[in-house]
C-alpha cells in the first residue's frame, strides 16, 4: 500500500466550504466535497465538520458497515504526526485527547447518566402532550 500523503490539521482548517470540504476522522484527511450532495443526512452534516476533526460526529450516528467502507474512496491523506490525536471510543463516553493530555483527563458521566436524562426527556414529553388534549 502506498504511503499516504501527510496533511497538517491547519491545511485541513483551510477546506471547509462546499467547494472544498476536508474532514479528519480517526487521524485520515476525507475529502468529502463530492459527496455533499449524495449525503442521506444532507450536505449541512458535512459542512458543519468541513475543515475539523468530524470523529465524534461520525462514530456516534453509527454508520454502516457500507458507508464505512465509502468513506475509504475519499481519502485523500493522514494528519502529520505530531498533530493527531488519540481516541477512545467505547458505550460510556468518548474522549478526544492529544496524547500529552491522556492523563489529565477523566470522564464523570456513566450509562445511568444517560438514562436519567432520557426518563426525564420521557417525562416531560409526555406532560406537554398530556396538557396539550386536555
Amino acid at each position: 500500500m502506498a504511503e499516504l500523503q501527510q496533511i497538517s490539521l491547519r491545511e485541513v482548517s483551510e477546506h471547509n466550504t462546499n467547494k472544498s470540504a476536508w474532514m479528519v476522522i480517526g487521524n485520515k484527511v476525507y475529502d468529502v466535497t463530492k459527496f455533499l450532495d449524495e449525503h442521506p443526512g444532507g450536505c449541512e452534516v458535512l459542512l458543519e465538520q468541513a475543515g475539523g476533526d468530524g470523529t465524534e460526529a461520525f462514530e456516534d450516528v453509527g454508520h454502516s458497515t457500507d458507508a464505512r467502507q465509502m468513506k475509504e474512496d475519499f481519502l485523500v491523506g493522514e494528519v502529520v504526526l505530531d498533530e493527531r490525536k488519540t481516541y477512545s471510543y467505547d458505550k460510556k463516553s468518548w474522549s478526544s485527547t492529544t496524547s500529552s493530555d491522556n492523563k489529565q483527563r477523566s470522564d464523570s458521566s456513566s450509562p445511568l447518566d444517560n438514562l436519567v436524562y432520557f426518563g426525564l426527556l420521557a417525562v416531560i414529553v409526555g406532560m406537554v402532550y398530556y396538557l396539550l388534549l386536555n
